[in-house]
C-alpha cells in the first residue's frame, strides 16, 4: 500500500466517523474518533474514546468520567447492536464488585461442603486475603499432588486483546509457577477439527477461503448449510471486520441463487430473501448421501476428479450403493430420515453439479453425535462434484466465522502475549495449550466425575487425572456446557474452585472464590480487525477507570505470580503500555517488510482510531487448493496419500465403532427419527442474535427477544396447537436430563418437530440442591442437552443430540433472579 493511499483512508476515516461536536448525536450508529480540539475546549468534560470487541471497532461517548452513549467506529453493513451497550456493561447491575468468598469455604478452605456450591451465602473479602487464599490453596495443592491436580483449562470467549487474553494470562501464570492440566479442542469445531487432518491434512475450520471477489464473479450457487452469518459474523475470536455481511448482500444484488439448509429459518435466510430448505436437525449426513446417490445413479459425478485428486472413493461408493450393508442411500431413503421432500433432493443434485456452487459448511451440523461425518460428507459431495480448487466452487467451512473469505490485506499482524515467558532471545513461544497434559475440553465433566477413566481420542487413549482445584477466567461453562445438572455434581468433586469474573455469572455463583476482573473498556489493550483478513489495527483504549474494586487479569496474575516469587517472570519488567509498544512493533516490522508505511506507536496511539490496510490484487484473487487442482504432485495435501482421503486407511486402522474409514450415517441416539411418545421432539440449539454465547444476555439487548422475560423457544405451529400453546406463553421443556422455562414464539420459520432454543442463556435453578432436575426459571438449553462425545476419535460435544417435550406452564412463575447480585455479607 502506497503512503499516499493510507492517508486517504485516514481521511475517509475520519471523515466517516468525526463527531464533530459534542453534543452529536449516536443514532446512525456512528461514533465520532476524534473530537477536534476547538469541541475539546468547548466541552472538556465529553470525550470520544475508540475501543473495540469481539462485535468490531467501538466509539465510546465519556461524560465526566462515565460512558454514556456506544456505536460502531467504523459503519457495517448492517447496524450491530452489540456495540452499543458498553455502559450496560460497564455498570451493569450484575457486575462482581468486590473479592468474595463463599461463606462455607472461608470457613474451612480446602475441605468446605461443596455441595453448598451455588446456593451459599458470599462473604467480601480484601484483595490481599482473597490473593493470598487463592496462592495458599494452589500452592498446597502442588505439594500434596502436583500439577495433575490443577486444572487451568478456562475455555471462554471473554475479551479481544493482545495483553489482556484472560485464559492466555492464567495459563502463563500457572506454567512459570508449576504446570497445569489444560484442554484440548473446543466447542465450536469439536469434531470437524480433529476429523480434518484426517480428510484434507489441515484443521480446515479455522483457515482463510477462497475470496469473496472470486465468489461475487464466478459462483452460481450458494449453500448456507446449518450456517447463519448474519448472527455470527457481528463477532470474531479478535475482532469483527464487519465485512463478511456486506459480501453476502454483494451477493443477493447479483440475483444469484443462496439456498439455506437449515431447520430453522434463519436470520439470514430471512435477510438474504434466500431459498430454505427445512431439515430435520441431525440428519444433514443421510441428506448429502441422498444427493451424493442421485448423482451416481445418475451418472453425473465427477469420475475424473474423483480418481486424480481422492483417495478410497470406490470403498465409500460400495457403502452409498448399499453394497456393503444391504441399504442404497437413495434419495426416497434419506427423505425419510431428514424430511426433505424426494424431488428436491434430486432437484439439489442436479442444480449443484450444473452450476458452480459453493458449499458453506456451518459448525452446527457437527455438534451431535457422529459430527466428524457431517464435514468429512460434505468434503465428499464437494469432490463429487468436482469443483474444488475451481473459482468460485468447492467448500469452506469459515465463510460464517470471523469474516472468513475477505481478502487478507497486506500489512502488519501484531504480537501477543504467549502462555509461556519469554526465553534466550526473548521470542515467545506460541502454544494453543501450553499444558504438559489435556483431556478434550467437552469431557470436563466425565474427568471430574471419574478421574482415573479412560478415553479413546484420536488413535490414543487418555486417563483422566484426579483434579483438586479448578481455575477459571474468562469463560462460563455452566452456560455453555452441555448437561448442566451433570455438571453441577461433577463441581462438587474439586476441593476449590476459583473463578476471575466481571459478572455474577452461572460459573461464578458455582465458585467458591470470586475475583473481579474489569472489563476490557477498564484498561488499554490492542487488537486486530478482522481473524483471516487482518484489515485493520484496532486501538482498544481504556474508557473509563476501573469500577468498584476491579483488577484486570494481568494484574491479578502478576500480583499472583510475585506470591509464588515469580513476578519478574510473569511481568517481564514490562507495564501494561510496554507490552502494547511491543505488540504494535511487531507488526511495524511486518508492515516495513511488506512495503506498507506505519506510523510510530505514540502517534497511532495518539491518533485515536483504526489503522487499516488494504488487500492487494493477488488476495483478491484467491482461490483456496486451487495449487493443488492444478498439481496435486508438486503441491500434495498434508495426508498421507497426498490426497483428499474419502477414505482414511488411519481411522479405519483406530477400529472405532462410532466413526468408520469413510463418511456413512450412524443414528443418533436422539433425534427427530427415534423420537417417543414421551419426548417427541427434537431440539436444536442455534446461535442468538444479541449476544456472543452468554456475553451480553444481561444487557439491555435482552429486551429485544425476551417473552415473558425468558428465553425464547421456536416451536411450529402444528405442534404448538395440540399442547394449546399460543405466541407469548410461559413453557415449559423438559426431558429425562432437566426443565427450563421459556417463552414460546409460534411460527412456521422451524421444521414441524423440532423446537428451537437458543444457546447462551444464563443458568438460573429455581430449587438448585433440592431437586434432581432443578427448573431453570431462564430457558438454558444446556440443561437439556447430552454430555456425551461425538465419537471415539474427536469426543467433542454434541449438544444437537436431544429430545424433547413442551406443555404449557401453569404454575406460579417464579421470578428470573440470575441478572441481580446474590447474597452477600461484608
Amino acid at each position: 500500500m502506497k503512503k499516499n493511499n493510507i492517508n486517504q483512508k485516514r481521511r475517509d476515516f475520519l471523515k466517516n466517523t468525526s463527531l464533530g461536536v459534542a453534543s452529536a448525536s449516536l443514532s446512525s450508529g456512528m461514533v465520532g474518533a476524534v473530537l477536534s480540539k476547538s469541541a475539546v475546549a468547548a466541552e472538556p468534560e465529553l470525550k470520544t474514546v475508540v475501543t473495540a470487541a469481539h462485535w468490531g471497532p467501538i466509539g465510546v461517548v465519556v461524560q465526566d468520567g462515565k460512558a454514556v452513549k456506544s456505536g460502531a467506529a467504523i459503519e457495517p453493513a448492517v447496524p450491530n447492536e452489540l456495540q452499543t451497550v458498553v455502559a450496560d456493561q460497564l455498570y451493569s447491575e450484575t457486575r462482581v464488585k468486590y473479592p468474595m468468598v463463599r461463606k462455607g469455604y472461608l470457613e474451612n478452605p480446602g475441605n468446605s461442603d461443596t455441595t453448598m456450591r451455588g446456593r451459599d451465602e458470599w462473604v467480601r473479602v480484601s484483595w490481599e486475603q482473597a490473593l493470598d487464599l487463592v496462592h495458599n490453596q494452589l500452592h498446597k495443592v502442588r505439594q500434596q499432588h502436583g500439577s495433575s491436580a490443577i486444572y487451568a483449562g478456562s475455555y471462554g470467549w471473554f475479551s479481544s486483546g493482545a495483553l489482556h487474553a484472560s485464559r492466555t494470562l492464567l495459563q502463563r501464570y500457572m506454567n512459570i509457577t508449576g504446570g497445569f492440566v489444560g484442554y484440548k479442542g473446543d466447542y465450536s469445531t469439536g469434531a470437524a477439527q480433529v476429523i480434518m487432518p484426517h480428510v484434507l491434512g489441515t484443521i480446515e475450520v479455522y483457515e482463510q477461503q477462497t475470496s469473496w471477489e472470486v465468489l461475487l464473479e464466478s459462483s452460481d450457487i450458494i449453500v448456507l448449510w446449518g450456517a447463519n452469518p448474519l448472527t455470527t459474523l457481528r463477532i470474531a475470536w479478535m475482532s469483527s471486520d464487519q465485512k463478511g455481511i456486506e459480501y453476502f448482500k454483494k451477493f443477493q444484488a447479483t440475483g444469484k441463487r443462496i439456498i439455506c439448509i437449515d431447520p430453522i429459518k434463519s436470520e439470514t435466510c430471512q435477510m438474504l430473501g434466500a431459498e430454505w430448505v427445512p431439515v430435520n436437525t441431525a440428519t444433514d449426513v443421510p441428506l448429502m448421501l441422498g444427493i451424493a446417490h442421485t448423482l451416481v445413479s445418475e451418472n453425473k459425478h465427477d469420475k475424473a476428479f474423483l480418481k486424480k485428486y481422492t483417495t478410497g472413493y470406490s470403498k465409500f461408493e460400495d457403502y452409498l450403493l448399499g453394497k456393503t450393508d444391504g441399504q442404497p442411500k437413495t434419495a426416497e431413503w434419506a427423505s425419510k430420515i431428514c424430511g426433505v421432500p424426494v424431488e428436491i433432493i434430486k432437484q439439489l443434485a442436479n442444480d449443484f453439479i450444473t452450476k458452480r456452487t459453493m458449499l458453506m459448511g456451518g459448525w452446527g451440523i457437527q455438534r451431535q453425535r457422529h459430527g466428524e461425518q457431517s464435514h468429512w460428507m460434505l468434503v465428499t459431495l464437494a469432490s463429487m462434484l468436482g469443483q474444488i480448487g475451481l473459482p468460485g466452487g468447492g467448500f469452506g467451512f469459515s465463510y460464517h466465522y470471523a469474516n472468513g473469505g475477505v481478502p487478507t490485506a497486506t500489512g502488519g499482524t501484531i504480537g501477543s502475549i504467549s502462555a509461556t515467558p519469554s526465553v534466550g532471545t526473548g521470542e515467545k513461544t506460541w502454544l494453543d495449550d501450553a499444558a504438559k497434559f489435556s483431556f478434550p475440553v467437552a469431557r470436563i465433566a466425565d474427568a471430574l466425575l471419574n478421574p482415573g477413566k479412560t478415553i479413546d481420542y484420536n488413535g490414543t487413549k487418555i486417563t483422566y487425572p484426579e483434579i483438586k482445584v479448578v481455575y477459571w477466567a474468562g469463560g462460563n461453562p455452566f452456560t455453555q456446557h452441555q448437561n448442566t445438572n451433570l455438571l453441577v455434581k461433577a463441581f462438587q468433586k474439586p476441593e476449590t474452585f476459583i473463578v476471575n469474573e466481571v459478572n455474577w455469572t452461572p460459573t461464578a455463583r458455582m465458585a467458591d472464590i470470586v475475583l473481579p476482573a474489569t472489563t476490557s473498556y477498564e484498561r488499554n489493550d490492542l487488537t486486530m480487525g478482522g481473524d483471516y483478513s487482518m484489515f485493520s489495527i484496532y486501538p482498544m483504549k481504556q474508557v473509563v477507570a476501573p469500577q468498584f474494586e476491579a483488577k484486570n487479569d494481568f494484574n491479578i496474575f502478576a500480583e499472583l505470580a510475585k506470591r509464588a516469587g515469580k513476578e519478574e517472570e510473569f511481568t517481564e519488567g514490562k507495564t501494561e503500555m510496554e507490552w502494547l509498544e511491543d505488540f504494535y512493533k511487531t507488526a511495524f516490522t511486518a508492515a516495513r517488510n511488506n512495503r506498507v508505511a506505519m506510523p510510530r506507536f505514540e502517534r497511532f496511539w495518539e491518533e485515536n482510531k483504526p489503522l487499516m490496510f488494504e488487500a492487494n490484487e493477488a488476495a483478491k484473487k484467491w482461490v483456496r487448493y486451487a495449487e493443488f487442482r492444478e498439481d496435486p504432485l508438486l503441491n500434495p495435501l498434508g495426508t498421507p496419500s497426498g490426497k483428499i482421503e474419502i477414505y482414511s486407511d488411519v481411522v479405519a486402522k483406530m477400529n472405532y465403532d462410532d466413526c468408520k474409514g469413510h463418511p456413512s450415517w450412524m443414528e443418533p441416539e436422539e433425534f427427530a427419527g427415534n423420537s417417543t411418545e414421551e419426548y417427541p421432539l427434537a431440539l436444536v440449539t442455534p446461535h442468538a442474535y444479541y449476544r456472543l454465547h452468554s456475553q451480553l444476555a444481561h444487557t439491555s439487548l435482552r429486551q429485544k427477544y425476551a417473552v415473558n422475560d425468558r428465553e425464547p423457544v421456536l416451536i411450529h405451529p402444528e405442534d404448538a396447537k395440540p399442547r394449546g400453546i399460543v405466541d407469548g406463553d410461559i413453557v415449559r421443556i423438559h426431558n429425562i436430563r432437566g426443565q427450563v422455562l421459556a417463552g414460546a414464539v409460534v411460527t412456521e420459520g422451524i421444521i414441524k418437530g423440532t423446537l428451537g432454543l437458543h444457546e447462551g442463556a444464563w443458568y438460573d435453578p429455581l430449587d438448585l440442591g433440592e431437586s434432581e432436575k432443578p427448573l431453570c426459571k431462564n430457558g438454558s438449553p444446556n440443561v437439556l442437552t447430552r454430555d456425551e462425545g461425538t465419537s471415539k476419535l474427536a469426543q467433542g460435544n454434541s449438544p444437537n443430540t436431544c429430545i424433547v417435550q413442551v406443555e404449557k406452564y401453569t404454575g406460579v412463575v417464579p421470578e428470573v433472579t440470575v441478572f441481580k447480585q446474590p447474597k452477600y455479607s461484608v
